[in-house]
């Protein structure tokens, strides 16, 4: 976890964090799933189909930023208080290698929590017959909202 220290894990996070995913009706748009929960750490997969594509084939930068934001924000809800939401304000994207594989994996991790702003990261792998290569690497701040509920 990178020596960041985290809060006590809140009761349910995983609970709360699997429903709000479930909400989100962008990632069942591009089928992506949330395969790991963890606290301070989240990891969503994406299969590779036509309908994410690009003109060349790869899955579309734009569809690479949207699991990256996703996975490192779900991250961050593991640390926010259960009557809290969070919302990105901001990140920083590198796409480093196009994304041409069977599946797309993005771990979101957090990297310093706060009450107000938690820092996050993501890589994005691409999968090709079982081997993984990074393509994407973003920075990402969240801001936390208290008293915020999900609708």
């Amino acid at each position: 976890m990178n020596g960041a220290v985290l809060p006590a894990a809140e009761p349910e996070f995983v609970e709360r964090v699997r429903a709000s995913f479930e909400r989100q009706t962008a990632m069942q748009l591009i089928r992506a799933t949330l395969a790991v929960v963890e606290h301070g750490a989240v990891e969503i997969h994406l299969p590779h189909w036509e309908g994410i594509e690009q003109q060349h084939g790869f899955v579309h930068g734009g569809v690479v930023g949207m699991i990256a934001d996703s996975a490192a924000g779900y991250a961050a809800m593991t640390v926010a208080p259960a009557t809290a939401s969070v919302l990105t304000v901001e990140y920083k994207m590198n796409l480093m290698a196009p994304a041409d594989g069977e599946k797309l994996v993005a771990r979101g991790q957090v990297v310093r929590p706060g009450r107000t702003l938690i820092v996050t990261k993501a890589e994005v792998f691409v999968e090709q017959r079982g081997l993984k290569s990074l393509c994407a690497l973003m920075q990402q701040t969240i801001m936390v909202i208290p008293g915020k509920a999900e609708r």
